[in-house]
């Protein structure tokens, strides 16, 4: 009993001491935490509906300028119109990412605008369901398309420019789907659980460089085009089912954590996917 008495005063002591150390710093010189993107200009691709459009209101909230990559250059202008109402400059620019010399153009304008481009989050993605046995080859190749190579591409495009300014914040797009097996979603499960690892890979080699990559993988998100599978209720019986936390993602989840990696805040945070799957892949 005396030696448990005596280690827990050494401890007690010890606390105190480093109670009194803090005390001693000015708040002044305390680290601050910074979530606010000001002065940033931000890329996202696919960013015309669902998620996308929803992360770059949200970027522009926490401050940033935004570049709004499209399909269709046109169907921009209502969502630009939301930005500029925010107080934040934006840019729609046509780039569809499965053509290698609209990505150059766009990231060249881009460039050419705002003077940089300080985050990009490569949002776009397909994911055609089919079971794995009737997958078609064109199917197949529209997913990896834009998944894969329209993703690296424009993540090399862009970061050519961030290596280059020594600065940049990289977030990309995965899912719960790169983490575990869903029936009829085999290559976009495949294309997903790349885009995890290409994270690595890219933070990895531009880390040096001062460019973080991370990425995020939600669970089902409710948006515009989920809407036809969440009004089935059988499988939003299923669905709710395997979420701990009993509901599906809204696209407010997505985007805090978002803006939460491209922000000061999230400095060493490098190479990782973030799950927001309310427990999904916990079981």
């Amino acid at each position: 009993m005396q030696r448990v008495r005596a280690s827990f005063d050494v401890t007690r002591l010890f606390l105190q001491e480093i109670r009194a150390m803090v005390d001693q710093v000015p708040a002044q010189t305390l680290p601050a935490v910074r979530f606010d993107l000001t002065g940033q200009v931000a890329l996202v691709t696919g960013a015309a509906r669902g998620l996308g459009s929803a992360i770059a209101l949200a970027l522009a909230q926490a401050g940033a300028d935004v570049v709004l990559g499209l399909r269709d250059r046109a169907s921009g202008g209502a969502l630009a119109e939301q930005i500029r109402s925010l107080g934040r400059r934006a840019l729609p620019v046509q780039m569809d990412i499965t053509q290698r010399a609209q990505i150059g153009t766009a990231v060249a304008e881009a460039i050419a605008h705002f003077g940089r481009i300080d985050i990009l989050v490569n949002n776009a993605g397909i994911g055609p369901p089919a079971p794995a046995i009737d997958v078609t080859e064109a199917d197949f190749d529209d997913t990896l398309n834009v998944n894969l190579k329209g993703t690296f591409f424009v993540s090399q495009e862009v970061g050519r420019h961030m290596i280059q300014n020594r600065y940049g914040k990289i977030v990309m797009l995965s899912s719960q789907a790169g983490i575990v097996g869903l029936p009829t979603e085999s290559v976009y499960c495949m294309t997903k659980a790349a885009i995890s690892h290409l994270t690595k890979c890219l933070a990895v080699e531009w880390g040096p460089h001062q460019v973080n990559v991370n990425a995020v993988a939600p669970t089902f998100i409710r948006t515009p085009g989920t809407v036809k599978w969440l009004e089935n209720a059988a499988f939003r019986s299923e669905l709710l089912s395997k979420i701990p936390l009993g509901r599906v993602g809204e696209p407010g989840d997505v985007c805090g954590a978002v803006v939460f990696l491209a922000s000061p805040a999230a400095a060493l945070i490098n190479g990782a996917t973030l799950l927001i799957d309310g427990g999904f892949t916990a079981r």
